[in-house]
């Protein structure tokens, strides 16, 4: 029955609701998506999430606030394309990217919230992280190799964003390698998949099924 399926809250363009997003499809678990307005938050997202924050899933008696936890959650139901199957410091540069990337990245496009730091040389933090990924990838399709893992998908979300800052000078980098990766993702249909323009739900509304 719909009314037993798990509830995803979401925000289209947010990185970390897109990878929430990219964990529901590939693992094929069903789920009641409910887009929101970040500027028109409804009460039944509030009463639900801790943060107000999206993404963020009720599944039964579970809330899972925090997209990671979300991706983790639904890809150890089911896990079709082993995304969860890499090597250990997969982990370790997702925190990365959480971390230390994520705020690079915030430094630099919202540069004026941050005005005691220096833009130029928080893109520069930014910049020697995304080296870093396109010596990983090599010759490589993915991070790990010839099929993508959930590194790969809780990533490339953030690496779009830091594109999109300025997508320009993005392009005239020295990272082939990384861009090649970026336009694969953002040319696939996974990536269509989760970016259809979803109407901002209301109370009474037909659910919208997504996974």
């Amino acid at each position: 029955m719909i009314d037993t399926l798990p509830i995803l809250w979401s925000f289209r363009r947010c990185p970390y609701a897109m990878r929430a997003r990219l964990a529901v499809l590939s693992s094929g678990v069903q789920v009641e998506l409910r887009e929101i307005l970040l500027r028109d938050k409804p009460e039944a997202f509030l009463a639900t999430s801790p943060s107000a924050t999206v993404p963020c899933m009720k599944d039964g008696d579970q809330v899972l606030d925090e997209s990671f936890d979300i991706m983790v959650h639904a890809l150890r139901q089911r896990d079709p394309e082993g995304l969860l199957d890499m090597p250990d410091d997969g982990w370790e540069l997702i925190r990365t990217n959480d971390g230390p990337f994520k705020a690079a990245l915030d430094h630099t496009k919202y540069a004026v919230r941050y005005p005691d730091l220096d833009p130029i040389a928080e893109r520069e933090k930014a910049v020697q992280h995304l080296m870093g990924m396109n010596d990983m990838l090599g010759d490589q399709q993915w991070l790990y190799g010839d099929r993508p893992t959930i590194a790969d998908l809780a990533t490339l979300p953030f690496v779009r964003q830091f594109a999109n800052i300025d997508r320009e000078w993005f392009d005239t980098q020295d990272w082939p390698a990384l861009k090649a990766w970026l336009v694969r993702f953002t040319d696939s249909d996974r990536f269509a998949a989760i970016m259809p323009k979803f109407t901002p739900w209301k109370e009474g509304d037909a659910p919208v099924l997504f996974g």
